[in-house]
């Protein structure tokens, strides 16, 4: 046996992250090491981008929706996340409950102000509370969505109580010298430095990050009591008014159930749509089958959705479709192959006959309902 003297290289040695992304081994340097190790009990083998003393932050301010975030917030995390240099902390200003883990989102520190719901509209106080908090911590950068749900009115509000800041509305580009917006209607690329208030548009930013974040939750002192603090608004909140599932349009839907050609009996898909309470769709064979009428097609030559449950019944899933439901936040599917499109895309998927399974449903659903109206 011939012996190897070669010393063996320890494949868990300690390295950087360099700005470029890029590990730089360091030796005798274990400080990257241990944040190598903190990402591992964080759930995840990425390494742990949050500076130990940051000198600066960027605060990202964003209305959840029923205890998480959605993509347009995660995406305004990861812009901040990348723009952040090794001294600079991303806070998450949550407005509303959170029940998810933000550590993959780029948050180094998380403040949660669960009362703020985006369903009451309250914009003295989310505007009070975002105030005291740019007041305690004194933000390099503000960065929020740039949508209909609170976040862009909110935003709004805020750089108007702010004229002496320099602000952007709908941004679909930025680095640390520039943004960039539409202007004249989309025929002008409009460029400026980057300023103190960043409202950004959909798709601006990767949330893929190389990197973790502690997603440390700081104390909701930081913004202040928001109660007795805010003078009474002269309107009253009447909160958000269900309507009958049916009366929604399409584009406007938070739950559809969709059928397509794997739907034979459209009186039990209906059926089951009534016990959801959820608005219906179809699949363009579907509609040009004559099951459906043609203001119900989803897809390319349809109708583009962004509901957050999106149940796709018998339908195969072609490209024109899932272009269509691209932005669903979640795709649940019935379908009998199990290699089939839609089943590739969807979050959870269910393999057998339509007919069957939207049946059982249909019982279970029922059940459902009769316990708690028993239990209450």
């Amino acid at each position: 046996m011939i012996e190897n003297n070669a010393k063996r290289i320890n494949p868990r040695r300690a390295y950087e992250i360099m700005e470029n992304g890029v590990k730089r081994i360091v030796l005798g340097a274990t400080s990257d090491f241990i944040a190598h190790e903190a990402a591992l009990q964080h759930g995840t083998s990425k390494p742990l981008r949050t500076p130990k003393q940051a000198k600066t932050r960027i605060l990202v301010v964003a209305h959840s929706d029923r205890g998480t975030l959605d993509d347009h917030a995660k995406q305004c995390l990861a812009a901040a996340a990348i723009l952040a240099d090794a001294n600079t902390a991303v806070v998450a200003l949550v407005l509303g409950e959170l029940h998810e883990d933000l550590t993959n989102t780029g948050a180094d520190e998380v403040l949660v102000i669960a009362e703020l719901d985006y369903v009451a509209f309250q914009p003295e106080s989310e505007l009070f509370c975002v105030k005291a908090v740019v007041e305690t911590l004194q933000p390099s950068h503000i960065f929020m969505p740039d949508n209909l749900i609170g976040d862009g009115d909110l935003g709004r509000r805020l750089i108007a109580s702010q004229p002496e800041k320099l602000a952007a509305t709908h941004v679909i580009e930025l680095n640390l010298g520039h943004i960039a917006n539409y202007q004249l209607g989309g025929t002008v690329l409009a460029l400026t430095n980057l300023p103190f208030i960043v409202l950004l548009a959909p798709e601006t930013a990767d949330t893929n990050l190389p990197f973790a974040a502690s997603a440390l939750k700081l104390d909701q002192a930081l913004a202040h009591p928001v109660k007795d603090k805010v003078a009474i608004a002269n309107y009253t909140s009447l909160g958000i008014q269900t309507i009958a599932a049916a009366k929604i349009a399409l584009e406007e839907a938070d739950f559809i159930v969709s059928a397509g050609n794997g739907v034979n009996n459209v009186q039990t898909f209906q059926t089951l749509a009534t016990a959801l309470d959820a608005t219906i769709g179809a699949s363009r064979v579907a509609v040009d089958d004559g099951k459906f009428a043609r203001d119900k097609q989803i897809g390319a030559t349809g109708k583009t959705v962004s509901s957050s449950t999106y149940f796709a019944i018998g339908i195969s899933g072609a490209v024109q479709h899932l272009q269509g439901i691209k932005d669903c936040r979640h795709v649940i599917a019935i379908n009998r192959d199990h290699s089939a499109a839609i089943v590739k895309r969807a979050n959870l998927s269910l393999i057998g006959d339509a007919e069957e399974i939207m049946q059982a449903l249909i019982t279970a659903i029922a059940e459902a309902k009769l316990a708690t109206q028993e239990a209450a």
